[in-house]
């Protein structure tokens, strides 16, 4: 059985994409921030008739912590086939770029760029025993440089400074990443579910659950002759070559 490791999967998108896998037949295990909270989550997958999941404490901002779940999966299984790093936050009440505060953008990246990297590094040796890992990293429209640039275009003139630069780093990253294993099976991709109604919007948005939670799930079953290195916002750019970083 193919196993996979998702950040943050707990609730929302994170908890779709491992309900998703697991019904492809993957073994999931559910990382979240606290143990109860992702058992909480693989018993309500249980009641669906979902068995193949496990909860794994996982702090992304804990050095100490990724290693513990790296433990705790190793000790399971010697192969991971996909890695979703889904965990993110958005750093609550937007702030200008001119007057957000060091410890605001620390916060933000502590988790959504040097967790991304962290769990990455610790499961990359896990990753490079499965015949076609796959690692899914979850950005955002917003994120696109090419979009954002253009100042004067009222359909992007809501901006999160600090989510935004996060997320960013996070496609250089991917694109980085893709680079170095492009010589072997892997694909890394990053992947936007979509404006989503979960808490982390306030249940506003333009896309379920359901839909994310599938864009995401598309690139994690990638075959072998799929793309890498790529970014795709499918609820934006249908059509994946004119989606813009």
């Amino acid at each position: 059985m193919k196993s996979a490791l998702v950040t943050g999967a707990n609730k929302g998108i994170g908890l779709e994409v491992a309900k998703r896998l697991a019904q492809h037949g993957f073994f999931v295990y559910l990382g979240s921030r606290s143990l109860e909270s992702g058992q909480a989550a693989v018993a309500q997958l249980n009641t669906i008739g979902l068995t193949n999941l496990a909860a794994v404490q996982v702090d992304v901002t804990s050095p100490d912590s990724i290693q513990a779940a790296r433990t705790v999966i190793g000790e399971k299984t010697s192969v991971l086939d996909v890695l979703v790093n889904n965990a993110g936050i958005s750093g609550g009440v937007p702030q200008p770029a001119l007057h957000t505060t060091l410890a605001q953008f620390r916060a933000v990246f502590e988790t959504n760029v040097f967790g991304v990297a962290g769990v990455t590094q610790a499961f990359l040796d896990l990753l490079g025993k499965s015949p076609q890992p796959r690692i899914v990293n979850v950005s955002t429209a917003m994120a696109s440089l090419a979009l954002y640039a253009d100042l004067a275009n009222e359909n992007f003139a809501y901006r999160l400074p600090v989510y935004q630069s996060s997320k960013a780093a996070v496609n250089m990253y991917t694109i980085n990443l893709a680079h170095e294993l492009r010589n072997t099976p892997f694909k890394v991709n990053a992947v936007c579910p979509g404006y989503t109604k979960t808490d982390f919007t306030g249940y506003q948005g333009t896309s379920t659950v359901e839909e994310a939670g599938q864009r995401i799930v598309k690139y994690a079953l990638l075959g072998p002759d799929g793309p890498t290195g790529q970014y795709f916002s499918e609820e934006y750019f249908p059509a994946p070559t004119t989606c813009p970083w």
